[in-house]
């Protein structure tokens, strides 16, 4: 008799895949960004992302210190910057509770577009597959047994394909 397969959700991959980006801008392991909305709430989430955690050079030698803690650099939609900047205290609370210590002291607001990211111009949206886009990405689904995985698999490889076939910018 064969054993069942343990099925993860994509979410629990998500911190292991982004760690090492998320290293490089001083989020060990990737956990606050990959539960920002789980960490602040929806309403914040929607209007701020985290950026960067940056921990000061020169620590005291009181652990405790406020000094000691990182500043956590938030990305704010301009309009809610003001309401954020309010929420600053509440965000640092809910950071921490989440790390299970005082790690962040103060957060930076960098005014910015949320749906941009990094301040690009947001990306193109790919155009609808093609009817034989279509067919070729069902047959390839076709042989999964699951129907809801088979249909995800299906609209996935029709955006492939369809992404393939649209000229880069750049």
């Amino acid at each position: 008799m064969l054993k069942p397969i343990r099925v993860k959700r994509l979410s629990d991959f998500v911190p292991e895949a982004i760690g090492p980006v998320a290293a490089r801008q001083g989020f060990a392991g990737g956990e606050v960004l990959a539960r920002w909305a789980a960490i602040v709430g929806p309403e914040i989430a929607a209007v701020a992302a985290p950026v960067k955690l940056q921990t000061p050079r020169g620590k005291s030698s009181d652990p405790d210190a406020a000094q000691n803690r990182s500043t956590l650099t938030l990305r704010v939609e301009g309009a809610f910057a003001l309401e954020i900047q309010h929420r600053s205290r509440e965000i640092i609370e809910r950071v921490n509770a989440h790390l299970g210590w005082p790690y962040v002291g103060q957060v930076k607001i960098r005014q910015g577009s949320l749906a941009s990211g990094s301040g690009r111009p947001p990306r193109r949206a790919a155009p609808p597959a093609t009817e034989a886009e279509r067919v070729a990405a069902r047959a390839a689904a076709a042989s999964v047994e699951d129907p809801e995985l088979a249909e995800a698999l299906a609209r996935l490889g029709e955006a492939a394909l369809a992404a393939a076939r649209t000229p880069r910018r750049g």
